[in-house]
């Protein structure tokens, strides 16, 4: 699509918002079950579309997109009605006789860049709290994951006129072009540079914005943790859309004195969930294209390797790979990993590391495995982050009732149920004064005695 187009397109999105059309709760509805269908009706062609792009089983691909994606729609189908009340709130008693409401309404016209690591899910979900909070939308997938967008772009082709939601493909181009336009809100995933670059176009329309970005994050493992079932969870979500995850745990931080059993546990479980050779497991995903595939393989020290690091240059697979004796200053830990490998950094003093995280950039998600209840509520408590879990690890993004999104360097705003309808709406503030008194005492020329003493009454 060339930038003509899209101006046109947008300015065709612009019109159809003032028409009024999206307004209507009951047309937000309609609009959310036609998607529901869509996607029930595609599921298959979007599980193969992600197994093309990303290797993924169909049962990664309904587990962690397609069925996630059909949660949350449902989600918002059920409570669009509610989140759309206008929410009735206290009145000073200075304004009386008044009451005074927040009324929930649709930002306008909305543009949502999607990723390529979870490309049905991460398109699909900004999308429904965008109808479900009466917003148009241009929905730009990423272009690394061509298949996804085409089974994207076929379901809102059939679900909706281009004039409500419309889908831009295409790449570098295409994404500059939608970024010169005026938005109301802008919502991206993604990584930090391409972020900062979104949030210096949008600061020129002055334009509200929601970042999911990412970042480091780190997953702490101290002596009093179940070391066995630590293991377990951590190479599930670790592993999982081999590494590709914006929330896995990108590093691990080990007590000194359980490190070793550690280590042997988590090489027990890589075993049990992926097979003696992970690259024959048809149900392991690739990397996503040979640029982040060789990116990969330069974050990799084979001298500190204690299992894993086999690769597949044809099919862009490297096999589920642990690194011991990692410091800050290997190369594994300059950037977010995104991919399967696991470094093992040690610590002696729960204090210690705890500072050393205050230092660091905030992170989208941290993790702490732990039974000490001290150690818990410290890092609950006083680490600043986007979200985690205790004893687990991602799980804490796949519920519609809580929000999820990022601080500081990992992001800004959150989504998911009502803080995803919250993020594509402003409230407005009303007091509805009625006429029928009109008390004297705000009005000059200021009448002391009495009227002050009310004054002071209301006010203190």
């Amino acid at each position: 699509m060339t930038a003509q187009q899209i101006k046109e397109l947008t300015e065709k999105q612009r019109k159809y918002y003032k028409s009024g059309a999206t307004i209507p709760v009951k047309f937000r509805i309609e609009q959310l079950k036609k998607l529901y269908a869509a996607v029930k009706k595609y599921e298959n062609e979007i599980n193969d579309a992600l197994h093309t792009d990303l290797g993924k089983s169909h049962y990664e691909g309904y587990m962690c997109e397609s069925g996630l994606a059909l949660s949350e729609i449902s989600y918002m189908i059920r409570n669009t009605k509610k989140f759309a009340k206008r929410k009735r709130v206290h009145t000073p008693l200075a304004q009386f006789p008044s009451h005074s409401f927040k009324q929930a309404v649709p930002y306008g016209n909305t543009l949502i860049m999607s990723p390529w690591n979870y490309p049905f899910l991460l398109t699909i979900d900004p999308l429904a709290t965008a109808i479900s909070a009466g917003n148009t939308a241009i929905v730009k997938p990423s272009a690394y994951s061509p298949a996804t967008s085409e089974i994207v772009k076929r379901i809102i082709e059939e679900c909706f006129s281009e004039e409500y939601v419309a889908v831009v493909t295409g790449g570098r181009a295409e994404n500059a072009a939608l970024l010169e336009q005026k938005f109301d809100f802008v919502f991206f995933t993604g990584s930090q540079a391409v972020g900062k670059e979104v949030l210096r176009h949008t600061a020129e329309h002055l334009t509200p914005v929601v970042l999911e970005l990412g970042g480091k994050s780190p997953c702490i493992v101290e002596k009093s943790a179940n070391i066995k079932l630590a293991a377990k969870r951590i190479v599930f979500g670790k592993y999982l859309n081999c590494g590709q995850t914006c929330v896995a745990p990108d590093y691990i931080l080990c007590e000194r004195s359980v490190k070793d059993e550690f280590v042997l546990e988590v090489t027990k479980q890589i075993k049990l969930q992926f097979g003696e050779n992970p690259l024959q497991n048809k149900d392991y995903g690739k990397i996503i294209n040979k640029k982040h595939f060789n990116r990969l393989l330069g974050l990799i020290d084979v001298s500190k390797v204690v299992y894993g690091g086999e690769f597949d240059a044809e099919s862009c697979k490297i096999a589920p790979t642990v690194m011991d004796n990692v410091t800050e200053n290997d190369a594994v830990m300059g950037e977010e990993i995104f991919g399967p490998i696991m470094p093992i950094l040690t610590f002696d003093s729960f204090d210690e590391i705890f500072e050393q995280l205050k230092d660091k950039d905030k992170p989208l998600a941290l993790y702490l495995f732990s039974s000490d209840k001290k150690h818990i509520k410290r890092v609950t408590t006083e680490l600043s982050y986007g979200g985690g879990c205790i004893n687990d690890v991602i799980i804490h993004l796949a519920t519609s009732e809580m929000g999820f999104g990022g601080v500081g360097e990992s992001g800004m705003g959150s989504y998911h149920g009502k803080a995803g309808f919250d993020a594509f709406s402003h409230y407005k503030s009303v007091v509805d004064k009625k006429t029928w008194l009109d008390l004297p005492i705000r009005y000059q020329p200021y009448k002391r005695g009495l009227y002050e003493k009310l004054v002071r009454m209301f006010l203190k």
